[in-house]
């Protein structure tokens, strides 16, 4: 079992920046793919980032490629997204998310954190 925590969300002004980081702990944390998603109220939930064991795999949704992105610190058992360039339509709740294989479908994680609010304003 893992247990997910995220940390870092906030209000921030368009244009300015972010770091959210989501700490893991409950089994080896490198041994799971690690992700964001994001849902705004009203909205379907949204891939953002993901990352595999060792760091050198990464996928970023369009929406937010050259904006953000994710990393992470094994040693630290520690996933990060960092999120530059905010704009008003970034808002929304991010959630960090584990699993056993490599994807972008909400539903094939088997680990979520209660995730972090993101508000940016105009």
């Amino acid at each position: 079992q893992v247990q997910l925590v995220e940390s870092g969300g906030g209000l921030v002004q368009a244009g300015g920046s972010l770091r959210l980081s989501c700490a893991g702990s409950g089994r080896t944390f490198s041994s799971y793919f690690m992700g964001w998603f994001r849902q705004a109220p009203g909205k379907e939930r949204e891939f953002v980032a993901a990352i595999g064991w060792s760091g050198g795999n990464k996928y970023t949704a369009d929406s937010v490629k050259g904006r953000f992105t994710i990393s992470r610190d094994n040693a630290k058992n520690t996933v990060y997204l960092q999120m530059n360039s905010l704009k008003p339509e970034d808002t929304a709740v991010y959630y960090c998310v584990a699993g056993v294989v490599a994807t972008t479908i909400a539903g094939e994680y088997d680990y979520w954190g209660q995730g972090t609010q993101v508000t940016v304003s105009s």
